[in-house]
C-alpha cells in the first residue's frame, strides 16, 4: 500500500512537470507563430520560415503545415511538399494538409498526384464540393468528359445555383451529347450572369 501511494505520488509529480513543460512550449509556439505571421504580412518569408524552424518539431502538425505553406510562398515547392507530407502523416484525415499539398504539386505540374489527393479527400468526404469540382476540371481538361460529368453533377446537386458548377456541368453535358440538359443548364447560368460569354457560346452551338 505504501509502495502504491509512492508510485501514485511520483506519477502525479511527473504529470505536473509535463503540464508545466507543455505550457512553456505552448507559450514559445504562440510567440514564434505570431512573429512568423507578422513577418509573412510584410513579405519577409525568409525570416518567417526561420522563426518557425527555430522551434521545429517533426511531430508537430501545426509547424509542418506552416512550413509547407511558407515554403510554397517562396517557390520552394519540393521543400513545401516535404512538410505537407509530414503533416498528412501526422494527421492522415486532414483535408487542409491535402489541399495544401495540392499547391506545390500543381506548381510542379504533377497532376496525377494532384488528382490522387482530391480522390483521397473525396474518399473521406464524398460531398466536398471543392475536391469534386477540381477533379471535374482535371478530367474535363483531359477530355474525359464522362468522368468530369460525374463530379460536376455532384457539385450541382449540392449547390444547384452555383455559377461555376452550373457552367462546367453544362459544358460536360454538351461534350457528352446531352444537348437538352446542356441547354437548360446554360440558361440557368444566364440567370446568374445574363451576358455570360461561355454560356452564350454554348447555346449558340446547340441546334
Amino acid at each position: 500500500m505504501v509502495l502504491l501511494k509512492k508510485s501514485l505520488a511520483i506519477t502525479f509529480v511527473f504529470c505536473l512537470m509535463s503540464l508545466g513543460l507543455f505550457a512553456q512550449n505552448f507559450d514559445l509556439l504562440k510567440t514564434n507563430f505570431n512573429k512568423s505571421l507578422n513577418m509573412e504580412k510584410k513579405g519577409d518569408y525568409t525570416n518567417s520560415i526561420k522563426t518557425i524552424k527555430n522551434i521545429y518539431d517533426e511531430n508537430s502538425y501545426e509547424i509542418n503545415l506552416r512550413l509547407g505553406w511558407l515554403n510554397y510562398q517562396t517557390g520552394n515547392f519540393a521543400e513545401s511538399s516535404v512538410y505537407y507530407n509530414r503533416a498528412i502523416k501526422l494527421m492522415p484525415y486532414s483535408e487542409e494538409a491535402k489541399f495544401g499539398l495540392v499547391l506545390p504539386k500543381a506548381a510542379l505540374g504533377k497532376w496525377d498526384e494532384v488528382k490522387n489527393l482530391y480522390e483521397q479527400i473525396i474518399t473521406n468526404s464524398p460531398n466536398n464540393t471543392t475536391a469534386n469540382y477540381r477533379l471535374g476540371l482535371i478530367y474535363y481538361g483531359r477530355k474525359d468528359y464522362a468522368k468530369s460529368l460525374k463530379y460536376f453533377k455532384k457539385v450541382v446537386n449540392l449547390y444547384p445555383f452555383n455559377y461555376d458548377g452550373l457552367l462546367m456541368y453544362a459544358w460536360a453535358n454538351f461534350q457528352t451529347g446531352k444537348m437538352r440538359e446542356a441547354k437548360i443548364l446554360f440558361n440557368k447560368v444566364l440567370l446568374i450572369s445574363q451576358d455570360d460569354k461561355s454560356a452564350l457560346e454554348g447555346l449558340s452551338l446547340i441546334k
